[in-house]
């Protein structure tokens, strides 16, 4: 009697040890649409529940009205993204632009300060920030399985947008084809003093992002240390000057802070893609990068080089 006792307790805690296994390499619940918002024959918003980021997120996406298998190129924002819409279709002709090529153009809407990336820790200003998880494991799935993609893709942004694609490229190399900055620094050791007064600025904690600059995690999260991983990559850069240009000839609301805050910003900008430059050239990776002699860190110059690129882009996705 006493063996039947312990064998059955034995076995009634292999049982309850083989459950936790389970569900410990069980993964995590899918990411699901609410919801999709038909704004137009070519525009769509897109609400997706993330378990990652513990919210709905929204996603705009621009696409043809035909049902033809297509690439898809995500589009980040920058450091202050649109609210309600990305900031891509509110200040650039982008949805314009695309109408009528055979892509899936993504943009997340959120993130002010995230730099796209999964945060160490819950932000009391920003809360949970899980956008590389949400961007690479979460959406492409859904986009595909709901757009008619093909499972190619491409990732650019501008400023801390272009910033996070090439970190995205660099840790998830197998997942593009092409990476594009407009007006980004893709070097996190040289830009890391830029890169936390601009979340502290925004209100949150950057210690909160990679733990404290000259950790491993920064290291893991900078496309220059990591730039071997872009190997075989369409990579594509632009950058101005500083100096006014054609976009500053105009009294417009914006022109002072174009001027006055956005030269500065692009100056340095322009240092750090030098610098990202002689870092692929050291290694003999290729990059098309078109260095402007004029431009500001300034919508309107990002207008400009979004379609500068898309042959280079687009051509790499097969768009």
């Amino acid at each position: 009697m006493r063996r039947t006792r312990v064998a059955v307790a034995v076995l009634a805690s292999a049982i309850a040890m083989l459950g936790l296994l389970v569900a410990a390499q069980a993964p995590a619940s899918a990411a699901q649409i609410v919801r999709i918002d038909s704004l137009s024959p070519t525009r769509s918003s897109v609400f997706i529940d993330s378990p990652a980021m513990g919210r709905t997120v929204q996603v705009q996406v621009l696409h043809p009205a035909g049902g033809r298998a297509r690439p898809a190129y995500y589009l980040l924002d920058g450091l202050d993204p649109g609210v309600g819409q990305s900031t891509w279709t509110n200040a650039t002709d982008a949805e314009a632009f695309f109408r009528g090529k055979n892509v899936n153009v993504v943009l997340p809407v959120g993130g002010q300060a995230s730099y796209y990336t999964d945060w160490q820790q819950d932000d009391p200003r920003f809360g949970r920030y899980k956008w590389e998880t949400f961007l690479t494991r979460e959406l492409p799935p859904l986009i595909d399985e709901n757009f008619d993609g093909n499972g190619v893709n491409a990732i650019g942004g501008l400023s801390m947008g272009g910033t996070a694609a090439f970190i995205l490229a660099a840790r998830h190399p197998h997942l593009y084809r092409a990476i594009a900055g407009y007006s980004a620094c893709p070097d996190t050791g040289l830009a890391t003093g830029g890169v936390m007064f601009s979340i502290a600025n925004r209100g949150g904690n950057p210690i909160n992002m990679w733990g404290a600059p000259g950790t491993s995690a920064w290291a893991e999260h900078d496309p220059s240390l990591l730039a071997e991983r872009l190997r075989g990559k369409t990579i594509y850069l632009s950058t101005g000057t500083g100096v006014p240009g054609p976009h500053e000839t105009e009294i417009k609301p914006q022109l002072a802070e174009n001027i006055f805050l956005g030269g500065p910003v692009e100056v340095g900008i322009n240092t750090c893609v030098i610098t990202f430059e002689q870092r692929l050239r050291s290694l003999a990776i290729p990059a098309r990068i078109d260095y402007s002699p004029v431009g500001t860190h300034s919508w309107s110059y990002w207008q400009d080089t979004l379609h500068a690129s898309w042959p280079t882009i687009g051509s790499a996705i097969g768009a």
